[in-house]
């Protein structure tokens, strides 16, 4: 996780210097604040993480457990 926050750390200094030398308004600093934008919507699809079922946690404790097969068809 801490990797990605760095590539956003990098990104939007990157995106400040491209804004800084181009202009806020032109469409490269778009287009750079947009990287950031993404890498942040990434970031955050991250660390949404799905709690699990009691059955699942179950079946992690009791991988042989007959509620916890699977058959394949």
């Amino acid at each position: 996780m801490s990797n990605i926050q760095e590539k956003i750390d990098q990104e939007r200094d990157q995106a400040r210097a491209v804004c800084s030398t181009e202009g806020s308004t032109s469409s490269e600093c778009a287009v750079a604040w947009d990287a950031v934008e993404e890498l942040q919507a990434e970031a955050a699809h991250q660390r949404q993480e799905k709690p699990k079922s009691s059955l699942e946690k179950y079946c992690d404790d009791n991988p042989d457990a007959v509620e916890c097969r699977i058959y394949d068809d």
